[in-house]
């Protein structure tokens, strides 16, 4: 018999604690302002009900609430603000039933969104949520967990791909307010010895937050592309790329210590002195499944000069054959320009690399190819085309002028859609010869040609540790990840209302995928994410977690029959 998440909860946090004068008793009658009354009693007014984005709009779509989530539906940093937030909307959604509460993502003020039949529901949101503010609050819930049965999700931003931060009928535990932040430059984690410098960022710390910390102390943090993830969190947990990857390694290779709650209810410590199995399987193995981190502390790099070197041509002047020329030339010399200290990104009419290894005059001559091939373009008239070469002091300029808009969100697209995503990790060795790159390039240009409604938007992401140099032998858990590798992604978007349709796969590359941006449906996903790691991860995730209160899409010990995933297509 399924019992309600809202009597369980009751249930539970009346039988955990005495009763107090502010507590109601359970009776069969107990109302949802009972409900709010007792869990309130538990966690004060850090307990949150489940309330999709969008709801306001379906309540009185003319009323002025409406109009600001009409305004911000579209902004990463207001979603990741709220508990309910998600950056993606088919995760706020149940895709198996269609139950949802979305507006039109392209045009959020279209009352059309809010005038049909449909009422406002909450799809995959949790019905709870907890603010966790300590392990105090973890532990609670784990036991709540273990008494009732109910899932639980573990949450910070919501900027999650594969759904593994919400789930029908769960409780989910809010670490995004766990904010705190400090640096030491002579940090030792606890039982070891060797000091490093470190940043102790709480779980809630998001990337803009971080990079301007580290700018405010003159050091360096590596750090994807998007303003709004979180530093400690599934980033370095599922691996954690960026654009100084290349030298300084991923974001799992710069964890020093992480601070978490595992399900058997124990507040650890976790590094290369204590807990060693667990540090290993939370450096790679995935987020939501080993415990809930609550903080971690991060090896910071000293400031540097960044140097930026920018191709690109206007969006009308796009063509297969600029495109096919541009990721052929980058082909040919990727493995040279990684080995130097370059990462970046390539899309069809763009190609942006950045280090902070070479002078300004050093990188120039480095990608004399690249700003010859565009300097051509422009000799031939194409309209827009020429190359930059710039310097900023230090990463945080850098990151302000490409990487967000004028409000610190991302600034690669607006948010609040569906979003299906696809990764290969691509070997050196298929950079090796020229019939493994034409082999390769035919493969990627052939999947960017697919007709509407398949085509994908491709990315080329020059971000793997190439030139890193790691402290230790043991990296992390995402072994499978070739040395050297570059993460291909497509994406492909969809609004309200809207199905997807399973497309072709072409195989080209061994089984290796970006945990954090592999497909949903990602076959064989043990082997493609972890490799050989696979079993000893595993046996890690039983002695933590001997209950599996822990479980999430495709995550290490992951139950694919369980009633959790009924909202997955």
């Amino acid at each position: 018999m399924n019992i309600p998440l809202r009597i369980l909860l009751l249930a539970f946090i009346a039988s955990a604690q005495a009763q107090t004068e502010n507590q109601v008793p359970l009776t069969s009658t107990t109302t949802p302002t009972d409900i709010w009354t007792t869990l309130s009693s538990r966690f004060g007014d850090r307990v949150l009900k489940g309330a999709p984005f969008a709801q306001p709009c379906f309540a009185n779509s003319t009323s002025a609430e409406c109009a600001s989530v009409q305004e911000l539906y579209q902004n990463e940093k207001a979603r990741t603000a709220q508990a309910s937030g998600y950056t993606w909307g088919q995760w706020e959604t149940c895709q198996d039933t269609g139950t949802q509460c979305l507006l039109d993502f392209a045009v959020p003020t279209d009352s059309a969104a809010t005038a049909g039949p449909d009422s406002c529901e909450l799809g995959s949101i949790p019905d709870y949520f907890i603010d966790v503010r300590g392990p105090d609050d973890v532990i609670a819930a784990f036991e709540f967990s273990k008494e009732t049965g109910i899932p639980l999700v573990v949450k910070n931003t919501g900027h999650d791909f594969k759904g593994r931060s919400s789930g029908r009928g769960s409780l989910g535990l809010w670490t995004h307010h766990l904010k705190d932040i400090s640096y030491d430059p002579a940090f030792v984690a606890e039982g070891c010895s060797d000091a490093y410098p470190g940043v102790i960022a709480g779980a809630g710390v998001q990337f803009f937050e971080a990079f301007q910390f580290a700018e405010e102390h003159n050091i360096t943090l590596v750090g994807g592309s998007d303003a709004t993830v979180g530093l400690a969190g599934g980033f370095t947990m599922g691996g954690g790329h960026g654009v100084l990857s290349p030298v300084l390694g991923l974001g799992a290779d710069r964890v020093l210590q992480y601070k978490i709650v595992t399900p058997d209810g124990q507040y650890r410590t976790a590094n290369a002195c204590q807990n060693e199995d667990l540090f290993f399987a939370l450096r790679g193995g995935g987020g939501g499944t080993f415990g809930v981190v609550l903080e971690a502390t991060i090896l910071a790099a000293p400031a540097a000069p960044v140097q930026v070197v920018i191709v690109t041509w206007a969006p009308t002047a796009r063509s297969t054959a600029r495109t096919e020329a541009l990721w052929g030339l980058i082909g040919e010399h990727v493995i040279e320009w990684a080995d130097a200290g370059w990462g970046g990104y390539a899309m069809p009419e763009l190609a942006l690399f950045v280090t902070q290894r070479l002078s300004k005059d050093e990188a120039a001559a480095s990608m004399a190819p690249l700003i010859a091939h565009a300097e051509k373009m422009r000799e031939e008239g194409v309209e827009g085309a020429g190359a930059m070469v710039l310097e900023f002091p230090s990463f945080l300029p850098f990151f302000i002028s490409f990487m967000t808009d004028a409000g610190g969100n991302a600034g690669a697209g607006k948010v609040g859609y569906s979003v299906s995503l696809t990764s290969r990790l691509v070997p050196r060795a298929s950079f090796a010869t020229p019939h493994t790159r034409s082999t390769l390039l035919t493969a990627l240009m052939t999947a960017s040609a697919l007709p509407a409604p398949d085509a994908p938007l491709m990315i080329i992401q020059i971000t793997a540790p190439t030139a890193a140099r790691p402290r230790t032998s043991r990296r992390g858990a995402r072994a499978s990840r070739p040395r050297g590798a570059r993460p291909y992604t497509t994406s492909r978007a969809w609004g309200c209302g809207i199905g997807m349709r399973q497309g072709r796969r072409l195989w080209v590359t061994p089984d290796a995928a970006y945990l954090n941006e592999a497909d949903v449906y990602e076959p064989n996903h043990e082997v493609s994410f972890w490799g050989d790691h696979y079993p000893e991860l595993a046996t890690i995730k039983m002695k933590y977690d001997p209950d599996r209160l822990l479980d999430c899409w495709q995550c290490v010990g992951w139950n694919p029959d369980s009633e959790r995933y009924a909202c997955y297509l």
